[in-house]
């Protein structure tokens, strides 16, 4: 336990923190705030003050980075149409998505986490590496990652619509060409399993439609009755566990 947290902890530290970052409501005077950060880095060793920055910098990204090169994409998408198939608006709210997905997204991604803050992440505070050296070892494994649950069509599709002759190795291929191409295949991943997921939903609404249709109940709305019983029907099926796994399956499996 203590060394899941020691490993975990610092990136969903990071993470709320680029999150909250990027709320407007924290917006402060911009003046205020450089007289403010003047004062405290004026005694501040040149080196330790560019690793503050660069620091502060990358929370600002953190949100794109996490939307654009984790699952995460792929399960708050999943989960809300879940919740659309259903008939639910508001339960589970926003909040518990985003949770969950955050944290599967950190769960499964465990590895490549650990690699990153072994190689990148602990140098880079302890001063044994400079900021270039550390963006390069924190893109490794994150491209290893990407690639390997990126759709060799959908990477063609990336290269194919930039200038020039195309790479030929891996290695040689773009950063933002490898996170488009990952953001692409986690979209039509996330769209597949949100229609297998809306299929039998559908079919308990087409039921009971035509079930009311035939009893002349039209006055009576088909989700009054449709949405107790698809409740009824993703708990008995034990479906979380199901949705999960299936997530997950296809996290491993493309």
């Amino acid at each position: 336990m203590k060394y899941y947290v020691s490993r975990i902890l610092p990136f969903t530290v990071f993470m709320l923190m680029g999150l909250f970052w990027s709320l407007p409501v924290l917006a402060q005077d911009a003046g205020d705030v450089a007289v403010q950060m003047a004062e405290e880095l004026r005694d501040v060793p040149i080196s330790s003050t560019v690793r503050i920055l660069v620091i502060l910098t990358a929370l600002s990204f953190l949100p794109a980075l996490v939307l654009g090169m984790t699952p995460f994409t792929r399960f708050i998408i999943v989960l809300s149409m879940l919740r659309q198939a259903v008939g639910l608006q508001q339960s589970p709210p926003n909040q518990v998505l985003v949770g969950l997905s955050l944290f599967l997204s950190m769960m499964l991604m465990q590895p490549t986490l650990n690699e990153v803050y072994d190689t990148a992440i602990t140098p880079f505070l302890n001063g044994d590496m400079e900021v270039l050296p550390a963006l390069e070892a924190f893109m490794a494994p994150m491209r290893d990652f990407m690639i390997s649950n990126t759709r060799q069509e959908d990477l063609k599709l990336i290269l194919s619509l930039q200038e020039g002759p195309p790479p030929e190795t891996i290695s040689e291929i773009g950063h933002a060409s490898v996170v488009s191409a990952f953001i692409l295949s986690e979209l039509k991943t996330a769209f597949i399993i949100g229609v297998k997921i809306y299929l039998p939903f559908l079919v308990i609404d087409v039921v009971v439609a035509n079930i009311l249709l035939g009893m002349g109940m039209m006055v009576l709305p088909p989700v009054v009755l449709s949405l107790p019983l698809k409740i009824l029907l993703f708990v008995l099926m034990d479906g979380w566990s199901l949705l999960i796994s299936m997530m997950a399956a296809s996290f491993y499996g493309i």
